[in-house]
């Protein structure tokens, strides 16, 4: 295949995957950004261009074969001409030739993808951020590592990642299987209950690349999407600076009522706030909740309306998920936006 042609390809499908991803971000295989992503396409344009070859082949020898013309089956010569040896060595050759042909193919794909499958699981050189991923039903919770303890933090549903760095991956599982899968950067990696798995990946350029869990985990298995957010150093530096500060005051009476509204709500009880008193471990972090892309891993835009919705009736918009229904009044739902919206 040209290079025409496959960059059209791979075009066709940037522009249908763009238009499904709701939240934005990109989610294709066939745009790798990075090592472990370049790898894998580079597989799977060697499988397609191989496999159309032989349908190709194969497609010209049943043309040919339908053309030929054969004698009626009622024919009285049929019943004296004995088989030609010329013609049975030449068959013979064929079935040989397609019978090597077909170890040889069968032979390619498996080195091919041991090597692409040895060199995904390299750790690569240099110095490494670590995130911890934890999957539970049905959002991911991710924390960055630090041999500082108290430089440690939390969000979730989203990870931002330097530019040209290699990233550590740890990942485990809170209650069933799950698989964490961005699909521009890296293959699939499951996560499974009881066990740690590893997960090296590395962005190449900038972007804002959609995941997926990509093993049915439930009801809501379907929106437990994830963002992974490359930029520069000194953006990611600024961003991971930014995730370190405590939330800040509220400023008007209004997000006062708000943080009230919030604190003695059933909120506190699963949700955290540094700076606060609420450290519940259940649900997401909330620290700077109103900076991130989405809501509830990828299911609504993160706007004040979404957000209003969510909090009222959380099972209308995901229904199986553990977080209840709030039932607040106007004056109590605008406050708290108000406050939540602070949290950045």
């Amino acid at each position: 295949m040209s290079t025409l042609p496959r960059h059209a390809f791979r075009g066709l499908m940037l522009a249908c995957c763009s238009a499904s991803v709701g939240c934005g971000g990109i989610q294709s295989a066939l745009d790798p950004a990075g090592p472990g992503a370049a790898r894998i396409d580079d597989i799977w344009w060697l499988m397609l261009l191989v496999c159309t070859a032989v349908f190709a082949v194969l497609m010209l020898v049943l043309l040919q074969a339908l053309a030929r013309r054969r004698r009626p089956l009622t024919d009285p010569a049929l019943e004296t001409i004995g088989p030609d040896p010329r013609r049975e060595r030449r068959m013979a050759q064929v079935v040989g030739a397609a019978v090597a042909a077909t170890a040889g193919i069968i032979l390619l794909f498996v080195v091919a993808s041991y090597w692409i499958g040895r060199a995904l699981v390299e750790e690569p050189t240099g110095p490494a951020l670590s995130i911890d991923v934890t999957a539970q039903r049905w959002w991911w919770d991710v924390r960055y590592r630090d041999p500082v303890p108290s430089r440690e933090f939390s969000t979730a549903n989203e990870i931002h990642v330097p530019v040209g760095r290699p990233v550590e991956l740890t990942l485990r599982s809170l209650d069933v299987i799950h698989s964490f899968w961005v699909p521009n950067l890296q293959g699939k990696k499951d996560l499974i209950p009881g066990q740690v798995n590893t997960l090296w990946l590395q962005a190449d350029r900038p972007g804002v690349f959609r995941g997926q869990c990509a093993e049915f985990c439930g009801f809501q298995h379907a929106h437990m999407a994830l963002y992974v957010v490359a930029e520069p150093e000194d953006e990611f530096a600024r961003w991971q600076a930014r995730q370190r500060q405590p939330a800040p005051e509220p400023a008007t009476d209004a997000q006062r009522k708000g943080r009230d509204v919030f604190m003695a709500s059933s909120c506190v009880l699963c949700h955290a706030i540094a700076g606060t008193s609420a450290g519940g471990v259940t649900g997401p972090n909330l620290t700077h909740v109103a900076s991130r892309l989405s809501l509830a891993a990828g299911t609504l835009p993160n706007t004040r309306g979404h957000l209003a919705g969510w909090i009222i009736d959380p099972q209308l918009q995901k229904p199986g998920n553990n977080m209840p229904p709030n039932l607040l009044s106007p004056d109590e739902l605008q406050a708290l936006l108000s406050y939540l919206e602070t949290l950045r």
